[in-house]
């Protein structure tokens, strides 16, 4: 199956219990939950599952019980990224990739390699991968912006790289892409809050947090804003924008793990370094949580 960049993808986050152990069967009832809130797309792996706090082991378990609860009902993507490119093509070798049909790719962090470097980095990925290869630009995390001239010429020159996860949260740098990018190239929102004026500006879609709590207002209104609904699409735009403020408000994935638990689907647990958000941004999650919960 080819990778279909439009629509809503969720970035899953990986519960844990309260022995500090991954929670599958609240990992198996998060898939169910995205799923059948209409997304199209999970991304497994991605920067908000905690990749860099779980073993190889831990990660071809979750794997394979995102897999075995999806049953093929959404695409997949794998999050394959990290500052060593030798090791992030080893990783595309010891990881399984079928019943993926994407690569997610965050940019190299805490190096902060030049504009060629990034080049470098991403068109040696694209040679070594076996399926599609999507950008992952989030230069507030990793310190370096992948530029618009960057993304483009991966775009022209590697056919492979099929997209960029933007969240730069630069309006400017994603209208550029979206102007000047080739036939087969797609930009796909990676901040939840600008990814209502993002897809009228001609993005594809976006790779979600807080669509692991909210799947179903954020898949709607990704579909909405497509098909060029604007007034519906801005209503459920509106009926997230504060929440996602606040799941992001302390950390993340803190914020949206406490929104799930709220919901019953996972404990409110993460693994060092990262801790639950503070207690005042708590209780307003927990209370906005409700109130769309019970509208």
């Amino acid at each position: 199956m080819s990778f279909n960049t439009k629509g809503t993808g969720v970035a899953l986050i990986t519960p844990f219990t309260n022995e500090n152990k991954i929670d599958f069967e609240a990992l198996k009832k998060l898939v169910n939950h995205v799923v059948d809130g209409g997304v199209e797309t999970l991304a497994v792996l991605g920067t908000t599952g905690e990749p860099a706090v779980l073993s190889h082991d831990e990660k071809l378990a979750v794997i394979q019980t995102v897999k075995e609860a999806n049953q093929g009902r959404a695409q997949m993507v794998l999050g394959i990224g990290g500052n060593n490119t030798a090791e992030v093509v080893r990783q595309l070798e010891l990881l399984p990739l079928d019943g993926f049909q994407a690569i997610l790719s965050v940019a190299p962090y805490y190096n902060r390699p030049n504009q060629e470097g990034l080049y470098q980095h991403f068109s040696t990925l694209a040679h070594a991968s076996p399926l599609p290869v999507i950008i992952y630009n989030v230069p507030g995390r990793t310190g370096v912006n992948i530029s618009a001239a960057t993304t483009l010429r991966l775009a022209r020159d590697c056919k492979k790289i099929v997209a960029t996860k933007e969240a730069s949260g630069n309006l400017d740098q994603c209208m550029a892409i979206i102007r000047e990018k080739p036939d087969g190239f797609d930009l796909i929102s990676g901040d939840d809050n600008l990814t209502f004026p993002l897809v009228m500006l001609g993005a594809s879609g976006v790779i979600s947090v807080s669509a692991n709590s909210f799947p179903a207002i954020m898949s709607q209104m990704v579909r909405e804003a497509l098909a060029g609904n604007c007034t519906k699409a801005r209503e459920l735009h509106y009926q997230l924008y504060h929440i996602t403020n606040l799941l992001f408000a302390d950390g993340s994935p803190a914020g949206v793990k406490t929104a799930l638990n709220q919901l019953g689907i996972c404990q409110n647990q993460l693994r060092l370094p990262l801790v639950p958000v503070n207690t005042e941004t708590e209780r307003a999650i927990r209370k906005h949580t409700d109130l769309i919960r019970r509208n």
